[in-house]
């Protein structure tokens, strides 16, 4: 009996070197130019040209749409975030620690990787009113702020923190942290460890038990 070639799953060709290597530059000009000039206006065109592509068939070839892109962009950053913030946060055992290395990493990522935490944020604003692939990077954040809701609760329960709605603390974590990290492209000289400080202090305060 002769097999049916369509139900045979074939296996994906890997990339050669210059293809992943083309890969990864068109990923890191992606976020250079989110970062720059924000997820709507960021074209294959503009990543092209940042990226001194001859065409935007260059980028076409390795992504399908600019959806694909944006999930490898995010993919990338996460990646980069996580191999930095995690062992960060995972070097103390008390929350009120965990809580401050949190911050701090993250805005250390600012001045490590400038535009990897600004497109990050620029392509979640879009997110939340965005189609169906934007939408499901909203889902993706969303995920990763319940869980850190859910660390804050264990804090709770444990007595180390006050009692406060997670949901709502976790948010303006994220979204302070999110406007220092936009407020460094406009004002380069932003001392980003002078804000850090300021942020641990303020939530610090915010989620002490008294």
């Amino acid at each position: 009996m002769q097999a049916n070639n369509s139900s045979i799953k074939q296996k994906p060709r890997e990339l050669t070197f210059l293809e992943s290597a083309r890969r990864v530059q068109i990923i890191e000009t992606a976020i250079e130019v989110i970062a720059d000039i924000g997820y709507p206006n960021a074209s294959f065109a503009k990543i092209a040209q940042r990226a001194k592509l001859s065409s935007t068939g260059i980028i076409s070839y390795h992504f399908s749409s600019k959806a694909e892109l944006t999930r490898e962009v995010v993919a990338e950053v996460m990646r980069v975030a996580e191999g930095h913030v995690r062992p960060r946060v995972n070097a103390f055992t008390t929350h009120s620690d965990r809580l401050r290395a949190f911050i701090e990493a993250n805005l250390e990522l600012t001045v490590l990787y400038p535009n990897h935490l600004p497109a990050l944020a620029q392509i979640y604003s879009d997110s939340r009113e965005g189609g169906d692939a934007l939408r499901s990077v909203a889902t993706q954040m969303q995920g990763i702020m319940a869980f850190q809701a859910e660390r804050m609760r264990e804090a709770q329960r444990l007595g180390e923190f006050r009692e406060f709605d997670a949901q709502l603390m976790v948010t303006v974590i994220r979204s302070a942290i999110d406007t220092v990290v936009l407020r460094k492209i406009r004002e380069p000289e932003l001392d980003v460890a002078a804000c850090a400080r300021e942020l641990v202090a303020i939530f610090d305060l915010a989620t002490r038990k008294r």
